[in-house]
């Protein structure tokens, strides 16, 4: 639903990586990782709060339940981690490449 109905143009690559709901369905608080740097994410998710309410109504109406949960976007910082780590293991990688043989000649 993101991706495809939603026509925001500060909407970004975004992609859910979690939601939380809580145990009376009244709320859910849904993790979403954005391509970018800050500016782009901040903007993804002030796209992503206005459309709550179109998100939690086509909820309700697709899943047919009767008390479709608030919804709240959160951006998942864990993706920050993810991603620093990967690099790290990159750097150290490349350190310890012995380096390319230069043709003795």
């Amino acid at each position: 639903m993101i991706s495809t109905e939603l026509k925001d143009p500060r909407l970004g690559f975004v992609t859910v990586v979690r939601v939380e709901l809580a145990h009376d369905l009244g709320y859910a608080r849904v993790h979403v990782g954005v391509l970018g740097d800050e500016k782009e994410r901040e903007k993804s998710l002030v796209a992503l709060r206005s459309a709550a309410g179109f998100v939690r109504r086509e909820l309700g109406r697709r899943l047919r339940i009767h008390h479709t949960p608030e919804i709240d976007f959160r951006y998942d910082k864990g993706l920050d981690a993810t991603d620093r780590v990967a690099r790290l293991l990159q750097e150290d990688a490349a350190r310890e490449k012995p380096p390319e043989d230069e043709g003795e000649g």
